[in-house]
Order: C-alpha cells, then sequence, then structure tokens
C-alpha cells in the first residue's frame, strides 16, 4: 500500500452554494421550485484540497477565511473531508469568499461570486516555514498574492525541496499573465484552463499557447479541455489526454478535481499522461455529482475506474 503523500494546498477557498434546476430567474420577488440545493467546499485551492484528501494524500490548507458563519461552514466542511485547516487564517476585514451557482438543465451554470477574505491574503498571515515541509506545493489563485509574493513562496518551496503546482483562478486577462509572471520560473506543473491559455497569450492554438508559458518559465504545462480532456505541454513533447464519458450532472470543480489527480500521480511517481490521465478521471467522479466534494470515490476506485475505461472518450 502506498503511503500519504504530504501537500500544502495554499490560495482560494470558497464556500460554493448549488441550485440545481434553474431554468430561469422569477420576476419581481417570485418564487421558483428547485431540483437541489447544496453546499460545498471550493476553489482553486479548497477544492483542490478537498480532492486530494478523498484520494488519500495527507493534505494542508492555507488561506484566509472571514470571521463570519460562512467561515464557520467552510471550515467545518473541509475538516470533515479530511483537510487539515490549522494554516487558515480568520479574518475580520471581509467576509468568506463565497459563490452561488444556479445550475440549468443543461449543465450551463451561470455563477455570483463575492471574492471575499481570498482579496485580503497575504504572506505575513502564512507560516511559510510550515508550508515548506512536505513532498509538494500547490498554489491555487496566484494572482490574489501577487506574482511577487507567489513567487517568494514557490522559491521557498522549491529551495526546501519540494514539487511546485500552479492554478489561476481568474479569466484569461492578458494583463494577469504579467502580473503573476514572476511566479512562472518556480512552477513544476501550471495547471490553466484552455481558455485562460489562450487568453493569456493572444496564441491561435493551445499547443502554441503552452508553449509560450514555458518560455515565461514553467516547467510543464497541463491544459484542461472540458469535455475534450486534458493537453500536456513540455520544452520536449505535446500529449493530447481525452476525457472519459460521464453523464454529466455537474461540471463545478471538475478543474480542481483534474488538478488533484494531477499533483498525486505525479507525487507517486507516475509519468505526465498517467498523471493526466488520473487528472481527467477523477474529474470524471466530480462530474458525476454536484460540487467538488461530490461521490464516495478513493485513488483505488479511480483507478480501477481508469482500468475499465482503457479507452477514454
Amino acid at each position: 500500500m502506498t503511503s500519504p503523500v504530504d501537500i500544502a494546498v495554499v490560495g482560494v477557498h470558497v464556500l460554493d452554494t448549488h441550485v440545481l434546476g434553474v431554468t430561469s430567474i422569477p420576476d419581481g420577488s417570485e418564487g421558483q421550485l428547485v431540483e437541489t440545493i447544496k453546499i460545498s467546499p471550493a476553489g482553486t485551492a479548497g477544492g483542490t484540497a478537498v480532492v486530494l484528501s478523498r484520494l488519500g494524500a495527507r493534505v494542508r490548507s492555507y488561506g484566509a477565511v472571514g470571521a463570519d458563519a460562512l467561515g464557520d461552514t467552510l471550515l467545518g466542511l473541509l475538516k470533515a473531508r479530511g483537510v487539515d485547516i490549522g494554516g487558515i487564517a480568520r479574518t475580520t476585514v471581509s467576509q468568506t469568499s463565497a459563490s452561488v451557482i444556479p445550475v440549468r438543465p443543461n449543465g450551463d451554470r451561470p455563477a455570483w461570486h463575492c471574492p471575499g477574505a481570498n482579496a485580503a491574503l497575504t504572506l505575513d498571515m502564512l507560516d511559510l516555514d510550515d508550508i515548506a515541509r512536505g513532498a509538494h506545493l500547490h498554489v491555487g489563485g496566484p494572482e490574489f498574492l501577487g506574482g511577487a509574493a507567489a513567487a517568494t513562496l514557490l522559491r521557498r518551496a522549491k529551495d526546501s525541496g519540494l514539487t511546485t503546482s500552479v492554478d489561476i483562478l481568474a479569466g484569461g486577462n492578458p494583463g494577469l499573465l504579467a502580473w503573476i509572471a514572476d511566479a512562472l520560473p518556480y512552477t513544476d506543473y501550471l495547471l490553466p484552463n484552455d481558455e485562460q491559455v489562450l487568453g493569456f497569450t493572444g496564441a491561435a492554438d493551445l499547443e502554441a499557447g503552452a508553449k509560450s508559458l514555458l518560455e515565461a518559465g514553467a516547467g510543464c504545462v497541463a491544459v484542461t479541455r472540458g469535455g475534450e480532456g486534458a493537453l500536456v505541454v513540455t520544452p520536449e513533447a505535446t500529449v493530447a489526454v481525452p476525457a472519459y464519458a460521464v453523464d454529466v450532472v455537474d461540471t463545478t470543480g471538475c478543474g480542481d478535481a483534474f488538478s488533484a489527480g494531477f499533483i498525486l500521480g505525479r507525487a507517486f511517481g507516475r509519468d505526465l499522461v498517467e498523471s493526466a490521465r488520473l487528472g481527467c478521471a477523477t474529474a470524471a467522479q466530480v462530474a458525476g455529482g454536484v460540487g467538488t466534494d461530490a461521490g464516495s470515490y478513493d485513488l483505488a476506485s479511480v483507478d480501477a475506474f481508469m482500468t475499465q475505461n482503457q479507452g477514454p472518450g
């Protein structure tokens, strides 16, 4: 049996409220019955932490939430899912970050989002020595810290022998790449989605955009492509990994699930392609339910799912 790997996750933590069966926004003050309302821990740090823990990693989460009932709830959900929340600071400066996600019958999921305490996160709120232990550091949402601060954090981890990964929350604004550029040379694995890659770089296709991000300093770029799977790009090779077929209920958190599977695969010594396959297979488990914490899978069952579906897509 493989021993648990120790992973630190730093950055964006959000409390999601999913509303399923929304066909329209009622007029005036009218009401509307829906199928399901569910809350779940989320965010490029929080959601990834939950899935990593589900897969069997020993996960320590670091970030900021408000000193409010939303924060109490979010921390309780993270703790219940096995995440060590000792590194999450409470702040009175702003509320806990939260989203309301109405999921339409066709799967579309617009959202209302309040950045909240994530925007208040600074290096002074983090114990860098405590973060820089274990095997791996994942930074979710480096744009909130800023490139220079994220670079300091990632460099400390690299100097301590950890591998590193970064996932960006914001959309593909070209200016954002300049904002976080200092962090990229200390990033072993950059985990953007396809829209972000094209938006950041202005490239005509994903491979060209990913190669631009390699030139900016990232060691490897693993791009999620929704229902098409992932594209893994290194200086030596480009490999497309298809998605696994699944009956989709809600795609919220699938990117975080891919990140978790990919990170854990690399931590366990799997090659880049097998790690991307694990990421896609983990995302498939999440897509079959509501929220990042959907399902009852673990690493063994995801591996079994991969074996049973050798021809993904």
